[in-house]
């Protein structure tokens, strides 16, 4: 195994000093969360200094795309405004040199009127749509499992089967669905030439409660094990945590357990 491994950005981090953080601190990129203070409309004027804050601090660069947008709303008009703002947050990725965009691919439909069958084709579209459109940008779009909505982990081996976008697997995600480790190592066992992309989500109990890597009681070993030996794709660390400490802490954690499991890099 020889994954690059990096950090999801919080609403509280400056951009430029979480970039030299990072770089200081021995990390290979930085994903940053579209939105807050990174909103794509911010962060579109600034371009020049977060490609110079990365090359400054020797660190690669991806995104997380902005959520929740209704990119699966049954609703046309709707779901045509979603994926025009997926689209121009694609190009923003490709400006500022951002190799991979994690994507939520959910609908944002009426529960009551609207069941998850129904939508799902429609979050298909989409998704093969946002994936080869960030294709033709050199950005690979990798739609991540979430949690009572419409692709959660039991069902993302049909979104996987009906397009081409890579997955990030979000490990917190997994539990609050009800996925144990085995669960979750024989679906990456399955699926890891697709699963591109890790979240380290650590949690206590079925919530999604995004602890330091370490502080909670999801076994890293057995899933990140499952990769296996060839895996090369890139490890996220979503840490929320008011401070660097506890995400300086969760990277130790990771290395060492890494290491253990004889990755290189």
């Amino acid at each position: 195994m020889d994954p690059s491994i990096g950090f999801v950005t919080q609403g509280w981090m400056e951009r430029e000093a979480a970039i030299a953080w990072a770089g200081d601190h021995g990390f290979d990129y930085v994903e940053i969360l579209m939105d807050g203070n990174d909103h794509r409309e911010r962060l579109e004027p600034e371009v020049g200094s977060v490609r110079a804050a990365a090359a400054d601090a020797g660190v690669e660069l991806a995104v997380h795309l902005p959520f929740p947008t209704p990119v699966g709303s049954p609703h046309e008009h709707v779901r045509e405004g979603a994926l025009r703002e997926q689209e121009a947050c694609l190009d923003l990725a490709d400006d500022i040199g951002a190799g991979k965009a994690v994507l939520h691919p959910e609908s944002g439909a009426w529960g009551a009127a609207w069941s998850d069958e129904q939508v799902r084709p429609h979050i298909d579209d989409s998704v093969g749509a946002l994936t080869a459109y960030g294709a033709d940008r050199g950005v690979e779009v990798c739609a991540e499992n979430l949690f009572n909505k419409p692709y959660t982990i039991h069902e993302m081996d049909r979104l996987l089967e009906r397009t081409d976008a890579s997955m990030t697997l979000d490990t917190g995600h997994a539990r609050v669905e009800g996925a144990d480790e085995e669960a979750v190592a024989s679906f990456l066992g399955e699926w890891q030439d697709r699963v591109t992309h890790v979240h380290l989500n650590d949690t206590r109990r079925p919530r999604d409660e995004h602890l330091p890597f370490g502080a909670g009681t999801i076994d890293f070993r057995t899933e990140l094990a499952a990769l296996g030996e060839d895996w090369s794709g890139t490890l996220s660390l979503e840490v929320f945590t008011g401070g660097y400490d506890y995400l300086a802490e969760s990277k130790e954690r990771l290395d060492d357990l890494l290491a253990e499991l004889g990755a290189s890099g």
